[in-house]
């Protein structure tokens, strides 16, 4: 019998009504969005359940109810007995990962991700900054295409290394249309504008990385129940440093989303289990390996169906 890893969402896969199956059936789920509220000191659970989507998508509440919904649709999993070998998440879903893992409490878990979007926020002014997705570029082709680009002076940079044939580049709006204009000079096929409120994953976040480390010296982080992988090395950190210094670099990093899938496959994981709203991680896993298990639990009746598939 292989590993199993828990991974989970980022930015991007909210919607409004998110988790309310669990929420409504099982009282740890509800806790967790009460606990959520009483933390945060504002209505989440009705923004998350009510809307107006406009709302949800403002970066400072998706980053907190998120994580508040992922975690409690991992309470669906739990009941059915699962576990894990071991945790990762993609960008934001790094932290529900620790939450998970039980490195970061979830009071400072929701704490965190709710200043860290705002942060966020403020560091790029507004239509300052964009992203793109890039579609079939060779990842080394690209890395120089972006310095090249940057060297002339707009910043674009690799931000989310997703998937072989998907890479999402972010910086300065300029000098992501500048790439984007370029991007079948080294052989790629497109690139997709994303509707998003900021360059993240860019220098442009610096900012925003030096309050955040502000924010995570104030914050304790113990020993996990399993490895968590970190989106900046690939590799799980060791120890509350080493944690608390990749959180920040990860701010203004590139998330190694493809590489951390690949470790985890070399250390035996063939079985991943992707927990939150959506299925954005799954279908980016099996484009990295198709030999793997992927399921994707963001409904009760998902994780029902996970039960059974691995009875």
């Amino acid at each position: 019998m292989g590993k199993i890893a828990f991974v989970f969402p980022g930015q991007g896969a909210q919607s409004v009504g998110m988790a309310r199956d669990v929420y409504d059936v099982l009282p740890e789920a509800k806790a967790l969005f009460e606990r959520a509220d009483k933390t945060l000191g504002f209505g989440l659970t009705e923004l998350v359940f009510e809307g107006p989507a406009e709302d949800l998508k403002q970066t400072a509440n998706t980053q907190p109810a998120l994580l508040t919904a992922s975690l409690a649709l991992l309470e669906a999993v739990k009941a059915k007995g699962i576990q894990a070998d071991y945790a990762a998440g993609h960008s934001l879903g790094e932290y529900s990962a620790l939450a998970a893992a039980g490195v970061l409490s979830f009071e400072d878990a929701v704490s965190t991700v709710r200043a860290r979007g705002q942060f966020m926020e403020a560091a790029v002014p507004g239509g300052r900054g964009a992203m793109a997705a890039v579609l079939g570029a060779d990842r080394d082709k690209l890395t120089d295409l972006c310095a090249e680009i940057s060297a002339a002076g707009t910043v674009v940079e690799p931000a989310n290394l997703n998937c072989p044939g998907q890479i999402v580049v972010s910086g300065s709006a300029e000098g992501v249309e500048a790439l984007s204009a370029r991007v079948k000079e080294i052989g790629a096929k497109r690139a997709i504008p994303l509707e998003v409120s900021g360059p993240f994953h860019s220098s442009l976040m610096k900012e925003a990385a030096e309050r955040l480390g502000g924010k995570l010296a104030a914050v304790t982080f113990d020993e996990g129940t399993v490895p968590v992988v970190a989106n900046v090395s690939a590799r799980p950190a060791a120890g509350a440093d080493a944690v608390r210094e990749s959180l920040v670099s990860q701010v203004y990093s590139p998330v190694l989303w493809e590489d951390s899938v690949q470790w985890l496959i070399g250390e035996g994981v063939d079985t991943f289990v992707e927990i939150g709203p959506g299925s954005v991680l799954a279908g980016l896993i099996k484009k990295i390996d198709k030999s793997v298990r992927v399921f994707s639990v963001n409904s009760l009746e998902s994780a029902d169906a996970l039960a059974e598939a691995l009875a």
